[in-house]
């Protein structure tokens, strides 16, 4: 039987070990890192390759629409349903880097995102699924290192993202 306890005692300590690498440092470049997964970048990328990559973009930006479509309303009930606090609200003496859009940790949003993205773009762009794949690694470690995700918030949020994209995948890849 999985003890519940140790798991948080242990994401809890691998929080503190990653986010002590930014702590009082300046994060600008983990910062913008993170920004790149606020969604923006998504669209362009959909629509540039609908626009100018005529064999697959049309299906990929159907894909990613409809892929998105489904991620939203899963995370939005996630949140409600498990309600953890965040670590930079929840531990004492932290102060998070960036100020997050919500007050809920779980699943990580940003995470999910990108792994979803990198599911899609490796599906119908292999040649850059590495790429994509270490993109969304490192959009998840720049969360726990400002300070506003824990190490399980992000592995969630990663699940979130390859089964939506999976799923996206089997009904129009």
């Amino acid at each position: 039987m999985v003890n519940l306890k140790s798991l948080a005692k242990y994401d809890t300590a691998l929080f503190f070990h990653l986010y002590r690498l930014t702590e009082r440092k300046d994060c600008r470049s983990v910062i913008w890192l993170s920004k790149t997964g606020d969604g923006y970048l998504y669209g362009l990328i959909g629509l540039l390759l609908w626009a100018f990559e005529p064999q697959q973009g049309e299906l990929f930006l159907y894909t990613t629409l409809m892929a998105y479509a489904l991620e939203l309303p899963v995370y939005v009930v996630l949140k409600r349903l498990f309600k953890r606090p965040r670590p930079c609200d929840l531990l004492h003496a932290l102060r998070a880097h960036i100020t997050p859009s919500d007050k809920f940790s779980l699943p990580s949003g940003h995470t999910a995102a990108a792994w979803l993205m990198a599911c899609i773009v490796a599906h119908f762009y292999p040649p850059f699924g590495l790429f994509a794949c270490c993109w969304a690694t490192l959009i998840g470690l720049s969360r726990i290192l400002l300070g506003v995700h824990y190490p399980s918030d992000v592995l969630a949020g990663m699940a979130l993202g390859i089964s939506i994209g999976s799923l996206s995948l089997l009904i129009l890849g």
